[in-house]
């Protein structure tokens, strides 16, 4: 007689997802100051041109997506995924050229908490935006004393990323149900790269010619800023609720201004601290209280 097999400890399976989410913002953050350093070298859209690019052949080659299967509604769906990737990216990106990754990250988080607030229709939801707006003016004040430079066209590129990531929400979850498995995001990775190259490509091919070593720097920035992270975020979906998910990914603004300080020396101030805090505190509060529609939940999830 086979011996069955033992039972799962639930408490050990929800510590290791947690470790999970936590290691894909790490990894995430972390990437995304990598990929800073090769700017001087191929600018901000040459660098996501490349990061998108070698992550896609990367998905392919490890996933191998069954695309002839597919019928139009899942290539309308993975194409509106990859639409979303590629301006999340590539705004994001362009953004963190002239502002600092933390306070970047943390303003980019009022995308997906003014989609939380939209589709929840509550108060308490539209409540939790007061505290990251107080945090948005706390970087203001920085910026006014001179403890910090926010560009304000970095910001405005910024706001717009943050405007894709809530876009990026809606389409990885329709993406998510009509394509099995992760050949809905190696597709999508795939066609973010298609799209920003254009924009990239004139900067980033001459410069990678001149020196094949800045490979050795984007292959790097790809896995962790994109392999890795999906990765781990779709193992722990499948472990721990979405609400536990979004609280945890919540503290990505956090890890951003450890990866910032920690890699490119950007420092921060008390009162940029402060504003890090409140926006992670908005984020957690707004997902915790989430009430949309058909009771499901609506959860921050990271960018690529």
């Amino acid at each position: 007689m086979t011996p069955l097999p033992p039972a799962r400890d639930p408490r050990r399976a929800t510590a290791t997802a947690a470790l999970l989410v936590l290691g894909s913002c790490i990894s995430l953050q972390f990437g995304a100051a990598l990929a800073y350093q090769l700017f001087p070298a191929v600018g901000a859209w040459g660098m996501t041109t490349l990061r998108l690019g070698l992550a896609a052949i990367v998905l392919l080659l490890v996933v191998r997506p069954r695309v002839r299967s597919w019928t139009r509604s899942q290539w309308l769906a993975t194409a509106a995924f990859g639409a979303a990737l590629a301006g999340m990216n590539g705004f994001f990106y362009w953004g963190i050229s002239t502002v600092p990754l933390g306070p970047a990250v943390a303003i980019e988080f009022l995308g997906p908490l003014v989609l939380t607030a939209v589709l929840s229709r509550g108060i308490r939801e539209w409540a939790w935006l007061i505290p990251a707006m107080i945090g948005m003016g706390l970087f203001a004040v920085d910026h006014l004393r001179g403890v910090s430079h926010l560009d304000p066209l970095g910001l405005v590129f910024i706001l717009v990323a943050g405007l894709f990531w809530a876009l990026y929400i809606l389409a990885s979850e329709r993406a998510g149900r009509k394509v099995e498995g992760a050949g809905g995001l190696a597709v999508a990775v795939t066609i973010a790269a298609v799209l920003v190259a254009p924009f990239g490509l004139s900067s980033a091919v001459p410069a990678v010619v001149a020196d094949s070593s800045l490979l050795l720097l984007a292959l790097p920035a790809a896995l962790l800023a994109s392999v890795i992270p999906y990765s781990l975020e779709f193992a722990a979906l499948r472990r721990l609720p979405k609400p536990v998910f979004g609280i945890l990914l919540s503290l990505e603004p956090a890890v951003a201004a450890l990866a910032g300080f920690l890699l490119l020396g950007q420092g921060m101030s008390v009162l940029g601290a402060c504003a890090v805090a409140l926006v992670v505190a908005a984020s957690i509060g707004s997902t915790l209280g989430a009430r949309a529609p058909r009771k499901e939940r609506v959860e921050v999830t990271a960018p690529a």
